[in-house]
């Protein structure tokens, strides 16, 4: 989706874009069902090669069932905010994309998996390794690739 920006002024360059991408916590994947519902998640993902990946139950979900009927959805990650009460505002950062989702074979599943270990849980790569190699069968991957992004912010 290319629209130009209505507050283009609060428009994010490339750089700090994609670093609130790879620094978020969370991001909410948007789809729409067959029947044209739309459907907002939180999930837990990475951003490398220029995609963004996450992890669900294998074979299961409204995610899964939307993105089989409609591989496009919409991404957002909210960075770093901080009210401003007095000024009836907010400071805020924020990326939003577009893209074709797909899941991913099980030959692709283990590099995504591994970068969601050193993310999420860094401390614990060598156990996470062993944890990847005995559960990978029974998770789904799905690969965002992104068509436009952009980044918006307030600082």
């Amino acid at each position: 989706m290319n629209r130009e920006m209505r507050r283009n002024d609060r428009q994010l360059n490339t750089e700090d874009t994609l670093s609130i991408l790879e620094q978020g916590e969370y991001g909410i994947l948007s789809t729409v069902s067959a029947d044209g519902i739309p459907y907002g998640v939180p999930v837990s993902y990475t951003y490398f090669n220029q995609c963004i990946y996450f992890h669900c139950a294998k074979n299961a979900g409204l995610k899964l069932e939307n993105i089989g009927n409609n591989a496009n959805v919409c991404f957002t990650v909210v960075g770093k905010t901080e009210l401003l009460p007095a000024k009836f505002s907010t400071i805020y950062e924020s990326a939003i994309l577009f893209g074709k989702a797909r899941i991913l074979a099980e030959s692709e599943k283990k590099e995504p998996l591994l970068k969601l270990i050193e993310k999420y849980s860094p401390d614990f790569v060598e156990a996470g390794r062993k944890y990847v190699e005995k559960s990978a069968s029974q998770t789904d991957i799905v690969e965002i690739s992104i068509e436009s992004i952009t980044g918006k912010g307030r600082k």
